[in-house]
């Protein structure tokens, strides 16, 4: 049934729009009379854009206490910084700085270890909120005083898995009093001048109620991270044949294309982050990680949006969000391949729901003897086949791919302003992976397919479809079908895209999460099923075309 064409060991090629990473000064009037929605050029010459166990915290830039969540506005008003860059030529050797917290997020107020290795004789660490800030995209929270160094090299390895967990001391507890919620990046930097590094970590909300989620896809992030040698898509092969079945978060993100330990907040989440700061939209922030720990926290949010990469989902995870569609909260799935790989939750030693299991392959899964609806092959395979698209409407399909984005229906809702007719192109925005409308039992009616971009991939003929359907429950659920799109918010992928391009996807994405914000998109802006139209092939469904 799987029509897969992407090679689990190669994923270099996959991210190879992260090359393209500096943001430039942009002031892009969309047609909806939108004011300027780039993002501002930042400091540094490099690619990264501007940007003991002692208790540490207190604020360094910040006095007064945090404004309410739904206050985005004010929160924005204040002084931004293009201090949380990171240029590529002071990232420096791999030990000569880097780190991890013991948790993936936190609640406003509650306090972080962080773990920090370097081979200088000291460090500092300083926290940014990533946000709009009138275009420095960052703002200064806190800043820790100067720390004795460590290098720190402790770790295991477990033999069955290939699991790789660091066990270091940690360097400091760090207070997020005060902190408002949102996605922080971390910056640590060595003292003798030799590194630098980003260790991300989200303060995330503690009530969603009628808010738009931006949620982090930290468990993707996790499973292309390479520190010590082994994701679940390589080992020190470079092959598949010794990748691990088992990665921890209890240690540094080395990523598939840079080495600044941000995991993939750059490519995947920074644009849509900041976008919609600057649009003054309603936003709360979560990890994934909350779709399995606390499913009740997204039942009344407005709606939830997904990364530009969330492949990775357990059971709980996605009834979490079927729960919150079926409840009348829209989705969105800003990127493609999402809820592809089926994964379990198993503990480390820092904790709970900090070890990511995923065999790839169910009759090598412990738990294929005793219970098969949780062994941790691709969702829509044997032995208990749930394809993605029950839930994302579109179905994944192949990489790499570099391919122009093709407007099918200019009338619907979403591209209204864009000024795009039936055929209008922007070269780029397909890749480097994307999904279609298939003709199978699980996906749902009424659907709207939006765009059809005729393409090859792995030298297979196919195409790429976006794609808008509508429930019982009023819900909206829209599918961008393609890894492109949050990165076309901000500049992360300027080499792939045009202006036009940049400026079409940030009038469809602000159509989309205003109505979003309103509530069930369904019942003011029904789906109207067009995938019988002449030109939209879906018959035959499962395989490249």
């Amino acid at each position: 049934m799987s029509l897969t064409h992407r090679s689990p060991g190669a994923p270099d090629r996959r991210f190879a729009l992260r090359r393209t990473r500096p943001l430039a000064a942009l002031a892009v009037t969309v047609g909806i009379g939108l004011a300027s929605s780039g993002l501002a050029a930042c400091s540094g010459s490099g690619s990264h854009p501007a940007a003991g166990d002692a208790a540490v915290g207190t604020p360094s830039s910040v006095a007064s206490p945090s404004p309410s969540l739904s206050d985005i506005a004010a929160e924005n008003a204040k002084p931004g910084t293009t201090a949380w860059s990171i240029a590529d030529s002071a990232v420096g050797l791999q030990n000569a700085i880097q780190g991890y917290t013991d948790q993936a997020s936190v609640t406003p107020g509650q306090p972080f270890k962080l773990f920090v290795s370097t081979t200088a004789p000291a460090f500092t660490a300083t926290a940014f909120r990533i946000g709009y800030y009138g275009g420095t995209n960052g703002r200064e929270v806190w800043q820790s005083p100067s720390t004795p160094g460590k290098n720190q090299t402790a770790q295991t390895i477990t033999p069955s898995t290939h699991t790789v967990e660091c066990l270091w001391s940690p360097s400091m507890t760090v207070s997020t009093q005060s902190w408002p919620a949102g996605d922080y990046l971390i910056k640590l930097v060595a003292s003798n001048g030799k590194g630098q590094r980003y260790v991300p970590i989200t303060v995330r909300s503690t009530d969603t109620t009628g808010k738009i989620v931006l949620v982090a896809g930290v468990t993707t992030w996790q499973a292309y991270n390479a520190w010590g040698g082994y994701s679940l898509y390589h080992g020190p092969s470079g092959g598949p044949n010794d990748r691990a079945r088992a990665v921890s978060f209890d240690r540094p993100y080395l990523d598939p294309d840079e080495q600044a330990g941000d995991g993939l907040f750059f490519p995947f989440d920074q644009g849509l982050v900041s976008f919609a700061e600057q649009h003054d939209l309603p936003v709360a922030y979560e990890t994934d990680v909350q779709l399995e720990t606390d499913p009740a926290l997204f039942t009344h949010a407005a709606g939830i949006v997904s990364d530009g990469h969330d492949e990775y989902y357990s059971a709980t995870m996605r009834q979490t969000l079927t729960a919150a569609r079926d409840a009348g909260a829209n989705l969105a799935f800003l990127g493609a391949n999402a809820i592809f790989r089926h994964i379990r939750w198993g503990s480390t030693r820092l904790g709970a729901d900090r070890l990511i299991i995923c065999y790839k392959d169910a009759a090598s899964d412990p738990m294929y003897a005793t219970d098969k609806t949780q062994t941790t092959q691709d969702w829509r395979d044997a032995p208990d086949p749930r394809p993605e698209n029950v839930l994302t409407g579109a179905y994944y399909q192949c990489n790499p791919v570099d391919a122009p984005y093709v407007v099918y229906d200019p009338t619907n809702w979403i591209f209204a302003g864009t000024g795009a007719t039936k055929g209008t192109s922007f070269p780029g925005l397909v890749g480097p992976e994307y999904d279609r409308v298939v003709d199978i039992a699980t996906t749902p009616h009424p659907i709207e397919v939006l765009s059809h971009s005729t393409l090859t991939c792995d030298g297979h003929a196919s195409y790429q479809e976006s794609a808008y359907y509508t429930t019982s429950s009023g819900a909206g659920v829209f599918d961008a079908g393609t890894m492109r799109w949050v990165c076309a918010l901000g500049n992360r992928c300027a080499s792939h895209l045009n202006e036009a391009g940049r400026t079409f996807v940030r009038t469809a994405t602000l159509n989309l999460l205003t109505a979003y914000a309103q509530g069930p998109a369904g019942k003011v802006h029904p789906a109207t099923d067009n995938t019988a139209a002449d030109g939209v092939p879906h018959s035959g469904g499962l395989g490249i075309d």
